[in-house]
């Protein structure tokens, strides 16, 4: 487990603290409609950080191709009709460029700034000519708003607990997921990016915003400087 991450509750547990069970529960919502709206039909997408296939599965029953990375053996096992790469994404060098990348679940808010800097890195040196790289961000109250629960139409509810700063800008989030039948938590590390902190952050990585996809500006299409 890295320092500073934790997860409880049935099965295994990943070094970040997600539970593979829980995320093999979680539904996609609207992500894959968000996403196959910015991208163009069929296009081949490079998936970073793809967990257990949660947005991999929607996103190839619409007609894309793609090649999921992720650092756990375990998630990857859950993923069908994709390739699969393991490892961790911020050291990924495929030698190869893809129509689109995607760097989702809130990684660009991660608590190490090398780590960050590594992640979009990785999604510049595989993004093709002409390609895009879409990345998914916390909302603007996203540490402020707690406690707060959303119950999910399924059945299962989800609290963000607290987010409490642990030093360099970064907190420490609390969440737990609560089915009728099991009860999984999570503490990670995230750093708040402002919008004028993400956008310096892809500037550093050769990237710059094309377009905010959502309103609320927590979906972003990412093109290559230059």
């Amino acid at each position: 487990m890295r320092e500073g991450y934790e997860g409880t509750g049935p099965g295994a547990i990943t070094p970040d603290g997600c539970a593979v069970e829980l995320y093999a529960r979680l539904p996609a919502r609207d992500e894959p409609d968000i996403i196959a709206a910015a991208v163009p039909a069929g296009a081949h997408i490079l998936e970073l950080g793809c967990g257990v296939g949660r947005m991999t599965h929607p996103l190839l029953e619409r007609g894309f191709t793609v090649t999921a990375v992720d650092e756990s053996p375990q998630m990857l096992e859950r993923v069908r009709g994709a390739r699969t790469i393991c490892g961790p994404v911020e050291a990924l060098d495929l030698g190869e460029t893809f129509d689109v990348v995607m760097l989702a679940s809130f990684l660009v808010h991660a608590g190490d700034v090398e780590v960050r800097r590594g992640l979009l890195r990785a999604c510049a040196r595989h993004v093709g000519e002409g390609g895009c790289v879409l990345i998914q961000r916390e909302g603007a109250d996203y540490h402020t708003d707690l406690p707060r629960e959303r119950v999910d139409p399924s059945g299962f509810t989800v609290r963000m607990v607290s987010a409490e700063p642990v030093g360099d800008g970064v907190n420490s989030v609390r969440a737990e997921y609560e089915f009728p039948d099991a009860v999984w938590t999570q503490t990670f590390l995230a750093r708040p990016l402002t919008k004028e902190q993400f956008e310096e952050a892809l500037g550093e990585a050769g990237l710059r915003v094309d377009k905010y996809l959502t309103e609320d500006g927590t979906w972003v299409r990412a093109v290559r400087v230059g």
